[in-house]
């Protein structure tokens, strides 16, 4: 039988990023400017690509709402945290932590299986080009991105609600500058040992399966790669997936260093430093990697600056 949650906690402290006050404005100050290019290039990502003939796509369609997801959990966790720069005590109230919590999980679950989904299509683009437009047709990709958001959002609620329905017992902070989950369990007085398997069984099934599908979609890229016989056809191939690859390294091995692991061997600086990786830094670089180097994306970004202009004058 649970313990009564006594008293009942209105808020939490977050630790925050650093506890050194000679380091508060100059962080603010990189934050922002990192996250302010996160927000413009995924917002810009998102109304280029849906208003952009030349960019509806399969490919883009994708990005599009990779680029949604980083807006989303980005802004979740950014927006709080810059705030807390200039407050003296780093407060979030009971229930905006239960729904900071639940919509990040929501994104960036969703995010996992949208990097497959991508994987899948280049796959398909690389090693079926004559049947890429049948294959990944839109009710496809419709579904695609459905199934993600509609898995995520199940999840985050069922951990959300596990963890908030457990008792507090008055200790209210959480050793980390948002409100993630394994900071939230240290804080229970309850038995939390079957939420923390619930946490890591479905972390490790998000994990795993959707790095499986990227694994053995580039497998098979691989071995299409490697057959061609155009030395040029090769090289484009390789700088499609590169930076989608490069995205993949990094988003995968922060995610896997901070959930599948113990959590006794949880540290708050260590987990402070991959968070910030995959809330701030990687929602910023995902839009430079994917898209502004894409020169389909330059043609667009013109055309619509042409548009623009031509409207003004």
């Amino acid at each position: 039988m649970e313990t009564p949650n006594l008293p009942m906690l209105n808020e939490f402290i977050l630790m925050g990023i650093t506890d050194r006050p000679e380091l508060q404005a100059p962080l603010f100050g990189l934050f922002l400017i990192i996250y302010l290019i996160s927000v413009v290039g995924n917002l810009g990502m998102v109304i280029l690509t849906k208003m952009d003939s030349g960019l509806q796509t399969p490919m883009y369609f994708f990005l599009r709402h990779l680029a949604f997801t980083d807006l989303g959990y980005s802004t979740m966790v950014g927006l709080k945290m810059l705030v807390n720069f200039f407050v003296d005590q780093n407060t979030i109230s009971y229930y905006f932590c239960a729904i900071q919590l639940a919509v990040f999980l929501m994104f960036i679950i969703s995010e996992h299986f949208i990097l497959s989904a991508m994987s899948y299509d280049r796959y398909v683009a690389i090693c079926s080009p004559l049947l890429y437009t049948v294959i990944v047709s839109q009710r496809v990709c419709q579904v695609l991105v459905a199934i993600p958001y509609l898995h995520s959002t199940f999840v985050s609620l069922l951990v959300t609600v596990k963890i908030f329905n457990l008792s507090f017992c008055g200790h209210n902070i959480v050793h980390h500058f948002y409100c993630d989950s394994f900071p939230l369990l240290s804080l229970l007085c309850s038995n939390t040992h079957e939420t923390e398997m619930i946490i890591l069984i479905l972390a490790s099934f998000n994990l795993i399966s959707s790095l499986l599908i990227v694994l053995v979609s580039y497998l098979f890229i691989l071995v299409a790669i490697l057959r061609m016989n155009s030395a040029e056809g090769s090289h484009k191939a390789f700088s499609t997936c590169g930076s989608h690859l490069t995205v993949v390294i990094v988003f995968y091995g922060a995610l896997i260093f901070m959930y599948v692991q113990p959590k006794s061997t949880h540290s708050f600086d260590t987990d402070r430093v991959a968070s910030i990786f995959y809330t701030l830094l990687i929602p910023m670089l995902n839009p430079l990697i994917y898209s502004l180097r894409n020169k389909d994306v330059k043609y667009a970004l013109q055309r619509m600056w042409r548009k623009q202009c031509n409207l003004c004058s």
